[in-house]
């Protein structure tokens, strides 16, 4: 059945001055209701902009934040507990900065070119003194689409200390250089890919970006591909996302690039607005049906018309529908020649749900800020804030894992309070998805706990008193 027009979310744009927008209401065909728009306008925008979602009862905020108002995000975000942000801030942490891909990518064990960052610029330069060439080297924060022109390539120490030197990058962030046949684009939705495209450098070049003369193609994208941009969007729990990935030379492919902000043709857009039209009216609307491979047929068709056209749909395929090629077609899948209607099932359209614990808070990884190049003199003095420390080799990274509290630690701790017994826990973990997410709510919005039902404000204010007791 899904949700009645008044027991939708109310849904708003997020916008700001001079930053493109990636949606529009055309992109969510059919929503019966009004779906605000909020422009954050830079400076000191903050208090206002978090008082114009307030006063317009927002539920659900949906939009890309760019890389340079991303802290400011996080922010407004824990002002705003009861609205819920798509893409949330914990998924657009990768689009701050090349160095939150590899740190991200670090933490889910993700395969990327072996990746160096350093703070500390001369602990850099004797690393390059005596590493090994070629290196890329690249510009970590800034615009999220470089077009390769802050991508570097140097083939000795001389060439490096003059770039650095010229450009005063920093962090201090390169990669080991990997030879490539190609880098790949993958768009997913709901974790299912749903375009797909080859990007080749042109002769004797190895920048495979269009805008520097590079070509695309959307044939015979390999399934070792396709599985890493699945597993890449699953460990960010993206609504939407795209990742580039480097087919390299030695058949291995590797994370390059990923963020929730990326150039899509039109109707990508509007199937990732039917997707979350579907999402948040609990199945009320269609859920889009995206074919597998589909890329391949459209992108048969001339760029220029793709990017004009609009509402494209699919429907499922049955033996008398006019689109019987993705029901009888098959295709070089891995090892095997599959049907590709087979593959639907196996690269499902996943329903993401919101959490609510912060994965990458900014006290800890806002490296970008506490290290940032003026500050670094002041590091010396005595500062209450706990900063990030530069290590002799940061080509490396040894994460120290936070102490997490089990399923069974926090059933008995609920279950200690009267009136919480293990059935409502139970109920707990549903709603909310798992046990971080529960610890999250307590820690940060206890009265999102009388969404479940059973807990009243009176039992939700005896939880909150217990929580803070345990905590002290």
């Amino acid at each position: 059945m899904g949700l009645s027009n008044k027991e939708l979310p109310k849904l708003g744009f997020l916008y700001m001055d001079y930053v493109l927008r990636f949606f529009d209401h055309s992109n969510f065909k059919g929503w019966p209701n009004k779906i605000e728009t909020v422009t954050y306008h830079w400076k000191n925008d903050k208090d206002r902009f978090i008082k114009e979602v307030k006063r317009k009862k927002i539920d659900v905020l949906i939009g890309n934040v760019p890389a340079t108002a991303y802290e400011t995000f996080r922010e407004i975000a824990r002002e705003l507990p009861h609205v819920r942000f798509i893409p949330s801030l914990d998924t657009q942490f990768s689009n701050k900065s090349k160095e939150n891909v590899t740190r991200f990518a670090w933490k889910y064990n993700l395969p990327i070119p072996k990746t160096y960052i350093y703070y500390n610029h001369k602990n850099a330069d004797k690393f390059l003194q005596k590493c090994e060439y070629p290196k890329i080297i690249k510009k970590s924060y800034g615009p999220s689409n470089y077009g390769g022109y802050f991508v570097h390539k140097v083939d000795s120490y001389k060439e490096a200390r003059e770039l650095f030197d010229e450009k005063r990058y920093h962090p201090q962030y390169f990669q080991d250089f990997v030879p490539m046949e190609a880098d790949i684009r993958v768009m997913l939705i709901g974790h299912k890919p749903v375009c797909a495209f080859w990007r080749r450098a042109p002769e004797g070049e190895w920048l495979t970006n269009t805008s520097q003369g590079g070509s695309m193609d959307y044939n015979d994208v390999p399934k070792s591909v396709l599985d890493l941009a699945v597993k890449v969007s699953k460990a960010a729990k993206a609504e939407y996302w795209a990742c580039d990935v480097a087919y390299g030379k030695d058949g291995k492919v590797r994370i390059l690039e990923c963020a929730t902000a990326f150039a899509a043709f039109p109707y990508i857009r509007d199937w990732i607005g039917e997707y979350l039209m579907w999402l948040l009216s609990e199945g009320r609307f269609r859920k889009p049906n995206v074919p597998m491979f589909n890329w391949e047929e459209l992108g048969k068709i001339s760029p220029d018309l793709l990017r004009t056209m609009r509402h494209i749909t699919f429907g499922k395929y049955s033996p008398s529908y006019d689109g019987a090629y993705f029901g009888k077609n098959k295709k070089m899948y891995g090892k095997q020649e599959v049907y590709i209607s087979e593959l639907d099932k196996k690269y499902k359209m996943y329903p993401v749900k919101r959490r609510y614990v912060e994965e990458w808070p900014s006290e800890k990884w806002n490296y970008q800020d506490k290290l940032a190049l003026k500050p670094l003199r002041s590091l010396k003095k005595k500062s209450d804030i706990e900063v990030p420390a530069p290590t002799q080799d940061e080509s490396a990274e040894s994460p120290v894992n936070d102490a997490e509290i089990t399923k069974e630690e926090l059933s008995d701790f609920l279950t200690s309070i009267e009136g919480v017994g293990k059935k409502k826990v139970k109920k707990l973990l549903e709603h909310f998805g798992s046990v971080d997410d529960v610890v999250g709510v307590l820690h940060q919005a206890p009265h999102l706990l009388e969404e479940v039902e059973g807990f009243s404000s009176k039992l939700v204010k005896k939880v909150e008193k217990a929580w803070k007791k345990l905590l002290k």
